[in-house]
């Protein structure tokens, strides 16, 4: 309400203003006449700047807006990855039971261009992420995600991922485990149903971290190559990866 009264009051001025300087320009001038083809001049122009300015201008100004957007938001999400989002990979992928079946197509190397990126990721949408909580130590994660719970929460209050949708929701499911896993007495008390829950968190964060891991794998490719080959080198689905360039 205060942001519409605003805006009548600044439009009413506006009007006022002009209406002023018209009549400053009769009271000097006392030329009706040439302040009627004027002011039709002006208006007969105005859709034409109304055009320039709303669809070029601000149009120019939004897209370099949005790639500056854009630019943050990739640094905030490579700081995820960095902290949290490779090491938990490593550690669901090392539990997968059907890892084999796609090791080898999440294998980056330069070569890689659109078409690859596009094709990996069409191919995870249809895989079936699994992990082995028999194997996965519960105790492990949830001493990994506790200590970078307050790195997590202040992922989720940066204002700059509230467009990315699909990382928030990432964001959302990994704190939703470390709520999950914080919650509990020693893991180990825990019934086989529990686990099977625990287990079901597990899954939907090892999906949903794949899924922005290769778009942002992509986003280096395309834009950063010396971060694309550190981060190549230190690939978690690489058995012979290794940081060392040789």
């Amino acid at each position: 309400m205060k942001d519409k009264n605003w805006l009548i009051s600044i439009a009413v001025t506006l009007i006022i203003a002009s209406a002023l300087l018209y009549f400053l320009h009769y009271l000097l001038f006392h030329d009706l006449h040439h302040i009627g083809v004027f002011g039709l001049h002006e208006l007969a122009f105005l859709p034409v700047e109304v055009l320039i300015v709303t669809l070029v201008i601000h149009r120019l100004l939004e897209e370099r807006e949005r790639k500056q957007r854009l630019e943050k938001m990739n640094m905030v999400i490579g700081t995820f990855f960095s902290r949290v989002g490779t090491t938990l990979i490593t550690c669901f992928a090392s539990h997968d039971p059907n890892l084999e079946s796609i090791r080898s197509e999440l294998v980056m190397t330069d070569a890689w261009n659109e078409e690859n990126f596009s094709a990996v990721a069409v191919r995870m949408k249809s895989y079936q992420f699994d992990i082995d909580t028999c194997t996965l130590d519960l105790e492990r994660l949830r001493g990994f995600l506790l200590d970078r719970e307050d790195f997590l929460v202040r992922m989720l209050e940066n204002p700059v991922l509230l467009e990315h949708e699909d990382f928030t929701e990432l964001l959302r499911a990994t704190f939703h485990l470390t709520e999950e896993l914080s919650r509990r007495g020693p893991i180990i008390e825990c019934p086989a149903s529990d686990i099977s829950h625990l287990g079901g968190d597990v899954k939907r964060v090892y999906g949903l971290l794949i899924h922005e891991w290769i778009a942002y794998m992509h986003y280096l490719k395309r834009d950063y190559p010396y971060l694309f080959s550190l981060a190549m080198r230190t690939n978690p689905f690489d058995p012979e990866s290794s940081v060392m360039v040789t």
